[in-house]
């Protein structure tokens, strides 16, 4: 459904060891990154229904924030031109300034207003003193001891926090609930976002069957598409769940065209690897291109990456691992990247800190390696990071446990305890 310009033999046919059966992950994820393209549409949806939704195009503000000069907090506003703050000054109380309530008058010299935070700050007034720092006198009549306040102080400027005229927030900016906040704060009671994509997910295996049903010998329960539709919906996308698909290729092939012609992209989990009913390969000759098949990493070495066509119609085809953990890691590494860019997101890069390993790790060099950890903060203050346990691709229980991925390059094969690691903090990605 949504078009490129490009091809993958455009992006493939210049590189010079290209290999679709042996790539790394950083040339996986610019292939990714370089073919996908964002998806045109955009509606205009209330604010209250904009949260997580792609900003369609940059917003100007109508109006400055705050949009009057107004009390910082509670005090007594007043004039400082002529009067000599390094000593105590005696000023007279004029009136009141209230928030939604202004004092419409002008004061005079030796003259203040009592103010409360969020009031207009009367004319003539360009500093506010807390209304804890003076010393009453009587009820009308007040000193301010010197140095109590300095000239300017306690006053938010109009367009102190927004300029009316300038971009308030860029285009392309995955709204969050500040940004809805600022949108709110200019008056804007609907905003325009980019249409959400659409992605068409099933599982493959004729051992799969759904949570619910009963399991007879030899069958498991389909975990990945509850983890996958969890992860796509909470990145903001309308997911088609087509549930699960047989190890037959006709099968998949049907199952594949109606995808396309319904989606902007499909997912899918099993049916990547080597094994003898794996069959997307064979489909893939003859309805789509594909990009690459395996990728030296672990968790997650058989992967496809690809586009199918159906008549007029194309899809990105993002064809997962079976187990479990690889089917997270693949994602959080190479389609959440490449679906935030079909939204007409800002890049989002998964940004590592940096921890020390709490105990020796190791991998086999030449790939690279994605191990679940636990970060904590040590007596120094410094970061540390555990493992999970046993890091089998197939024990779901190491994610739910793990509050950070453990990325090892493919040049590493031993990490001694006490050694800095990069560490994707789990928590709150998107």
């Amino acid at each position: 459904m949504n078009d490129s310009a490009s091809t993958i033999k455009d992006l493939t046919g210049v590189l010079p060891s290209y290999n679709p059966d042996s790539i790394s992950v950083r040339l996986a994820h610019d292939l990714v990154s370089g073919f996908v393209s964002p998806v045109s549409g955009m509606e205009k949806v209330p604010l209250r229904h904009a949260l997580g939704r792609v900003l369609a195009e940059d917003v100007v503000a109508p109006v400055s924030v705050p949009c009057f000069d107004n009390a910082a907090m509670d005090g007594f506003a007043f004039s400082s031109r002529n009067l000599d703050l390094s000593n105590p000054v005696m000023l007279k109380v004029a009136g009141f300034s209230a928030a939604g309530h202004p004092y419409l008058g002008r004061i005079r010299f030796g003259e203040c207003i009592r103010i409360m935070t969020g009031a207009v700050v009367p004319e003539g007034c360009d500093t506010i003193v807390q209304q804890e720092n003076v010393e009453m006198i009587d009820e009308m009549h007040l000193s301010v001891p010197a140095r109590a306040v300095m000239a300017g102080d306690n006053i938010r400027k109009t367009g102190e926090n927004v300029c009316e005229g300038s971009v308030l927030i860029v285009g392309g900016t995955l709204l969050r609930p500040a940004h809805l906040g600022m949108l709110a704060s200019v008056g804007m009671a609907e905003v325009a976002v980019r249409r959400k994509v659409r992605v068409a997910l099933f599982s493959t295996g004729d051992e799969l069957r759904p949570a619910g049903m009963e399991l007879e010998n030899g069958a498991i329960y389909d975990s990945n598409r509850a983890v996958l539709t969890g992860l796509m919906e909470r990145l903001g996308c309308d997911v088609l769940d087509m549930g699960i698909v047989g190890d037959d290729p006709g099968e998949l092939e049907e199952a594949l065209l109606q995808a396309c012609e319904n989606a902007d992209a499909v997912v899918t989990s099993g049916g990547v690897s080597v094994g003898v009913a794996d069959y997307t390969k064979q489909v893939m000759a003859k309805i789509g291109d594909v990009a690459f098949w395996s990728i030296r990493m672990r968790p997650g070495r058989p992967m496809a990456f690809g586009k199918i066509r159906s008549g007029g119609d194309h899809a990105f085809l993002f064809g997962l691992p079976g187990n479990p953990v690889a089917v997270m890691v693949s994602f959080y590494f190479f389609v959440r990247d490449a679906l935030l860019h079909m939204m007409g997101a800002l890049p989002s890069p998964l940004l590592p800190v940096r921890a020390q390993a709490a105990t020796s790790l190791s991998k086999r060099v030449g790939r690279m390696e994605f191990q679940r950890g636990v970060l904590s903060q040590n007596a120094d203050g410094n970061l540390t990071v555990r493992t999970t346990g046993e890091q089998g691709s197939g024990i779901l229980r190491s994610m739910t446990e793990a509050n950070g991925i453990i990325v090892l390059p493919e040049e590493c094969e031993t990490v001694r305890a006490g050694e800095w690691v990069d560490v994707i903090q789990l928590e709150g990605l998107t």
